[in-house]
């Protein structure tokens, strides 16, 4: 039974990254185009408007602060591309029987703070006008405008350069945009979050010297007990954890869903495809 949830709980995420790949990979680049567009405004000592940018900013830093960063772990187009670099650089390694490459953790640590190095110097960048003499820079511009079948990149070779090199970094770091460099990442992170719905361990009875929760986690995160209303802003939602738990100890703000929250992932996955809508993404 325990293994059944738990393919039945990857399948379920690899399903609502593929649906939201194909189909909402706007989400990003919209939601982080509202960040740009407030900083260029407020530079401009112009008025800030209600765009379709600045909806999908508000509607998915709402649903973060409710949720967790749901949309991260489960609906980033960017995330999910990285999710298979790195397990298709995994599966290649096994074949060729050779060890795969990795970060380690104290270098993880020091590079976790250059995402938000990043999302200054892009605020600064628009708030003084220089961002759009930058075009063609952009990785994520890049992959927009490969997944849209855009293969005219000429002009683009610098961001195609600096996404080459991300690909790189997520063979050998899960989650590695997501974790380093990402500035939309950075402003979810900031973002509180209601604890009510974010990972806990109920710590009674974990195995001793267990912890294969953080282990698996690709943030290294370590999870809060019961009754903690600790929450940790670089947690993605992921649910990677839940999987990899003997004693199904792990559970959202709620224990009468521990150790299966497939209904829940349902849920939350239905109300933020109801939100693209809603911001016309």
């Amino acid at each position: 039974m325990k293994i059944q949830k738990k393919k039945s709980r990857r399948y379920l995420r690899a399903a609502i990254q593929l649906i939201c790949f194909l189909f909402f990979s706007s989400a990003f680049t919209a939601a982080f185009g509202g960040v740009k567009y407030i900083a260029a405004q407020l530079g401009a000592g112009a008025k800030i408007e209600w765009t379709a940018f600045v909806a999908a900013l508000a509607g998915l830093c709402g649903y973060t602060i409710v949720f967790g960063r749901f949309f991260c772990g489960m609906a980033c187009a960017f995330g999910s591309l990285g999710d298979a670099v790195h397990a298709s650089y995994r599966w290649i390694c096994r074949k060729m029987k050779k060890r795969p490459a990795e970060l380690g953790e104290d270098l993880c640590e020091k590079l976790s703070v250059v995402k938000y190095l990043v999302l200054a110097a892009i605020v600064v960048l628009c708030f003084f006008g220089i961002y759009p003499d930058l075009r063609g820079m952009s990785p994520w511009d890049v992959f927009s405008m490969l997944h849209a079948g855009n293969l005219k990149l000429r002009g683009y070779i610098p961001g195609l350069i600096v996404l080459l090199a991300i690909l790189g970094g997520m063979c050998v770091q899960e989650r590695f945009f997501c974790r380093f460099l990402c500035p939309m990442g950075a402003v979810f992170s900031l973002l509180p979050v209601l604890p009510y719905f974010a990972l806990r361990r109920s710590r009674e009875d974990c195995l001793k010297g267990c912890a294969g929760c953080t282990r698996k986690c690709p943030s290294d995160i370590g999870l809060a007990g019961d009754g903690s209303y600790e929450t940790d802003g670089d947690c993605f939602q992921c649910q990677k954890c839940i999987g990899t738990c003997p004693k199904e100890n792990i559970h959202c703000g709620w224990k009468g869903l521990r150790g299966d929250e497939r209904a829940f992932t349902l849920l939350r996955a239905g109300l933020l495809i109801g939100l693209y809508l809603w911001a016309g993404l």
